[in-house]
């Protein structure tokens, strides 16, 4: 039987050789990235997915999740409720902001396992929320293990504007960070709509190198959801399912939101 097995083995192996891998990417995606008086509450799902092919993977509960404003941290984690998001396990939950101002939401999951990489990965991730035309505080570093820190504001902006920004690891710049970039169309997954198609695998993740001093820029050519994750070895290892220590991924993911730009005649 030899002889028929290793052709078998042979033709997974080129197709596994020649299957891409696409990023992860851990996503906190608001109904709306400001709120205003006619519509003061936003809906967030949590998930943990590869956003441009809409493939979603199960996310245990967040080992932490809350609401940062001015400094201060509003725990959120006992208010989430389980969903169903790109048909896995995500998280979900409505938030209505208190007062007028720059909330950034944060997730810290459960280290997830990843055999095909040989690593756990643990994505630290965030979003901006304007409240009322808040407009202050958006460019503060929150002190999470690893960030990007926006350099751009994180809201009201238009697709074609070039987000800008800074790699921290441990609160401190990091050279040559490699950063992915994709676009998740919101809009046609809430539609059910297929999803996008890319030229090649290699459009579907774009991929920067930051500079000295772990700052980096992409233009969004889109509007819509772009999540950014700059991603880097953690100095620390955790034990796979089989007790061997093996390396720890970390990724710093921010999401932003783009507008379409106005088309003429329809500025107030």
């Amino acid at each position: 039987m030899q002889p028929r097995i290793l052709p078998v083995l042979s033709a997974l192996l080129v197709f596994n050789l020649a299957t891409p891998t696409y990023a992860h990417f851990g996503m906190i995606i608001p109904s709306a990235n400001r709120v205003h008086q006619q519509q003061p509450t936003v809906h967030l799902d949590l998930s943990f997915s590869h956003p441009f092919t809409g493939q979603g993977m199960d996310l245990l509960r967040p080992a932490a999740f809350y609401a940062s404003k001015d400094g201060k941290r509003e725990e959120l984690s006992a208010r989430l409720t389980a969903t169903k998001i790109m048909g896995h396990q995500g998280w979900g939950l409505d938030y209505t902001p208190a007062r007028p101002g720059v909330y950034w939401f944060i997730m810290e999951p459960q280290p997830y396992w990843e055999a095909a990489e040989n690593r756990s990965i643990i994505h630290y991730t965030k979003t901006a929320l304007s409240a009322f035309d808040g407009d202050e505080g958006w460019a503060a570093p929150l002190g999470l293990k690893t960030e990007i820190v926006p350099l751009l504001r994180p809201f009201g902006n238009y697709a074609g504007n070039s987000f800008v920004g800074q790699v921290l690891l441990d609160g401190k710049p990091v050279p040559g960070s490699m950063v992915e970039v994709e676009y998740y169309d919101q809009a046609k997954k809430q539609t059910g709509q297929k999803a996008l198609r890319a030229p090649s695998a290699a459009h579907v993740s774009q991929v920067i190198r930051a500079d000295g001093q772990g700052i980096f820029s992409f233009t969004c050519p889109a509007a819509g959801w772009w999540g950014f994750a700059a991603l880097n070895a953690a100095a620390f290892t955790l034990k796979d399912p089989q007790g061997q220590e093996q390396e720890v991924e970390l990724g710093a993911v921010l999401w932003l939101y783009l507008d379409p730009f106005p088309q003429p005649g329809s500025l107030p």
